[in-house]
Formats: structure tokens, C-alpha cells, sequence
């Protein structure tokens, strides 16, 4: 199975107060952050990170799609609205009954479609929980890690531990 998070970007940069604010400064900063955030999400998870910006509103937007820190960043073109956009990319990945596809926005309209489509829907609040939660997951891991660090015993593989003690005491 296959699990894919469309993340409609804008609507999750105005929800959540943080990025919101750096997006009143400088919107690139807050969309740097949000890529930043969702790229250690992905790389915990493993789930398919899609996050769609509109341009719908920019003259002569062609539409852009680039890969970054492993997650698929998505521009849409002029008159498309990241919305048409998501419900479209719904469609594509639902037809395969294997995929598990989750859509991040707090719009409600959008959410009643996403639910239509098949897919599931997560509110900006939801996944400001589970980043928050995933983060405290990698420092306890991290703080794990370091604590034991120093002892060679617990990574090596339990066979070699046991030839090694075997050769100490016959030493």
C-alpha cells in the first residue's frame, strides 16, 4: 500500500500561526518552512508528501512542479486553484484501490469533495498535532541514540557479542 498526503500549502501556512506570521514578512520564507516541516514528516512516516500552492491568481503562470527534500512541490497555473488541483491528483491516485491518500486543509468545501473522491481528509490543526507528535518521536529516538551511543555491546549483532565474550574468557 501506498500513502500519499496532498497538502493544500497556502491553507495550512494561513492556519497555522507561525507560518502565518513569517508569510506576512516574506510568503517564500513561509513556504520554505512548511517544505522543511513536511520534508522531516516524510522522512518519519515514509508517506508520499504532495504540497500544491496556488498561482491560479498569477498572470501568465505556467504551472510548476519540482522535487524537493524528497517531497513533490506543485505550483499550479494561472486560473487553477490549488483545490481543482488536489481533486484532480484525488482522482489519479484513488483509482488504485491500493493507494491511501489524505488531504491537508481546513477548507471545508474542499473537504466534502475529498471525502466524495474516496480519499480522506485532515484538517490544518490535525496535522499541526501530528507533526508536533512525530517531532517529539525523532528527539526521543535522537536522545535514545545518543545515550547509547558509547556503549559497542548494544549495536553489535548479538552472534558477534557472544564470539567475542567467548574469546575473552578464554583469554
Amino acid at each position: 500500500m501506498k500513502r500519499y498526503l496532498l497538502v493544500d500549502g497556502y491553507n495550512i501556512i494561513n492556519a497555522w500561526p507561525r507560518l502565518k506570521r513569517a508569510g506576512m514578512e516574506n510568503l517564500q520564507e513561509a513556504r520554505e518552512q512548511l517544505i522543511e516541516i513536511l520534508a522531516e514528516y516524510k522522512s518519519f512516516t515514509g508517506e508520499e508528501v504532495i504540497i500544491v500552492f496556488d498561482a491560479h491568481l498569477v498572470k501568465g503562470a505556467q504551472g510548476k512542479r519540482e522535487s524537493l527534500n524528497g517531497l513533490e512541490i506543485i505550483f499550479t497555473k494561472e486560473h487553477q486553484t490549488a483545490d481543482s488541483y488536489i481533486e484532480r491528483r484525488v482522482e489519479e491516485l484513488t483509482k488504485n484501490r491500493r493507494n491511501m491518500v489524505r488531504v491537508a486543509t481546513s477548507d471545508w468545501a474542499e473537504q466534502q469533495v475529498v471525502l466524495g473522491s474516496g480519499a480522506a481528509r485532515i484538517s490544518a490543526r490535525e496535522l499541526g498535532i501530528e507533526v508536533e507528535a512525530i517531532k517529539n518521536q525523532i528527539q526521543e529516538k535522537t536522545k535514545e541514540v545518543q545515550q547509547n551511543h558509547g556503549r559497542l555491546g548494544d549495536r553489535l549483532d548479538s552472534k558477534i557479542v557472544e564470539i567475542l565474550e567467548k574469546w575473552r574468557r578464554t583469554q
